[in-house]
């Protein structure tokens, strides 16, 4: 049976609304592992939660979903090296150890450092460990003199009560490459590391059009008013949804009427709506929207609108408290949405609401959206302080 939201085992860190910076599906890749024996560096991004297969073994040990080296017998501590898929600043981790009971890593550290260069990711196979040729190769990174972002720190093992490690790191500096290190030995089931993407926008020319909201670009999530089955900041993401659970879902509205109506326009007249709030990775003007509703074929929103405002980061908490005012303004009106579908604006179906930092997504009465794609040229560019 399921259980309420106020029976949460775990409270999460204010951190954990962010992009998740090292996800495979984000781009983020194992450059090197010390050792693979039990299962591969690469399960650490995986996306979905960790799943437990009660009696399944491999030839080389229990099959577990993670990361899970050997009990070492020669001197020293496993490690990997982990490339971020942007260049970004970290606000926090989560050492997730699930499942990991009798055979969890007892400590943790985690370097960083900002490359110039993104490296080749490496193939992986379980049941082997990194070669003479393959630390040769990685000594060039000198990753043992990258600076500290998280100390050495225990970890819990992976029951439900415990399974989740969060350590905030100070955001300061951007960095491409971490360095998770385990003292000694054991097993990890998933690294979330949570932050804000840095794109380097002096290379991005004033008259390119690029997705000012996408989460390589810097866009970030910063308010909602519901995520029941999915995460708003899941719109920003790259590439088409794989599955609805790669989108925003919101739970149904239990107060909807019992019999609905629909205005002259064929939309349906409904109290209330669901929204969420997202930082541009950078200001500007906004002349193309994408609205897409991939596999939301059942529960995609009868309509949706855009509001969008230009204001500092130190006015968003108050900001997203106004609705249906200054300094909010209307970039797409109520459009009638259409299941499983990609929808884009342009032209005369969007407003001139001149430069924007923020905008407001809201969706009537509830349902689902896969993307949401804001095309436009950058401006000034703001400071984070999230």
């Amino acid at each position: 049976m399921a259980e309420p939201p106020t029976a949460s085992l775990h409270v999460q860190p204010k951190f954990t609304e962010l992009n998740d910076l090292v996800a495979e599906k984000e781009g983020g890749g194992i450059l090197f592992a010390t050792d693979d024996w039990f299962a591969v560096a690469e399960n650490l991004l995986k996306s979905n939660p960790p799943e437990w297969r009660e009696g399944v073994f491999t030839e080389f040990g229990k099959w577990m979903d993670g990361w899970e080296t050997r009990r070492k017998r020669i001197p020293g501590h496993d490690w990997c090296i982990l490339q971020l898929g942007v260049r970004g600043y970290i606000y926090g981790v989560d050492v997730d150890t699930s499942y990991f009971t009798g055979n969890y890593v007892p400590k943790i550290s985690i370097q960083a450092a900002c490359l110039d260069k993104n490296f080749p990711t490496r193939k992986s196979n379980m049941g082997t460990a990194a070669s003479p040729q393959d630390f040769a190769t990685v000594e060039s990174l000198h990753s043992e003199t990258w600076q500290e972002i998280v100390p050495v720190s225990p970890l819990q093992p992976g029951y439900k009560t415990s399974c989740h490690n969060y350590f905030h790191v100070d955001p300061s500096q951007y960095w491409t490459h971490i360095r998770l290190n385990l003292y000694p030995d054991g097993g990890i089931a998933r690294l979330r590391v949570y932050g804000r993407a840095e794109p380097n926008w002096n290379s991005i020319p004033s008259n390119q059009i690029v997705d000012l909201v996408a989460m390589e670009m810097g866009g970030m999530c910063i308010g909602y008013s519901n995520v029941h089955f999915g995460h708003a900041r899941n719109l920003l993401l790259p590439n088409r949804a794989g599955s609805m659970g790669e989108g925003w879902e919101t739970a149904r509205k239990p107060g909807r009427p019992a019999i609905l109506e629909a205005d002259s326009q064929g939309i349906l007249k409904v109290p209330g709506s669901d929204w969420c709030a997202f930082r541009l990775g950078h200001p500007g003007i906004i002349n193309k929207v994408e609205i897409d509703t991939n596999h939301f074929k059942g529960n995609f929103p009868d309509s949706c609108w855009i509001e969008g405002c230009n204001i500092s980061e130190s006015e968003e908490k108050e900001v997203l408290q106004i609705h249906g005012s200054s300094p909010w303004k209307i970039l797409l009106p109520a459009k009638k949405l259409s299941a499983h579908h990609r929808h884009f604006y342009e032209g005369k179906e969007l407003n001139d609401c001149g430069v924007i930092s923020h905008v407001r997504l809201s969706i009537a009465p509830d349902g689902g959206i896969s993307r949401m794609r804001l095309f436009g040229y950058k401006l000034k560019k703001n400071v984070s302080n999230f």
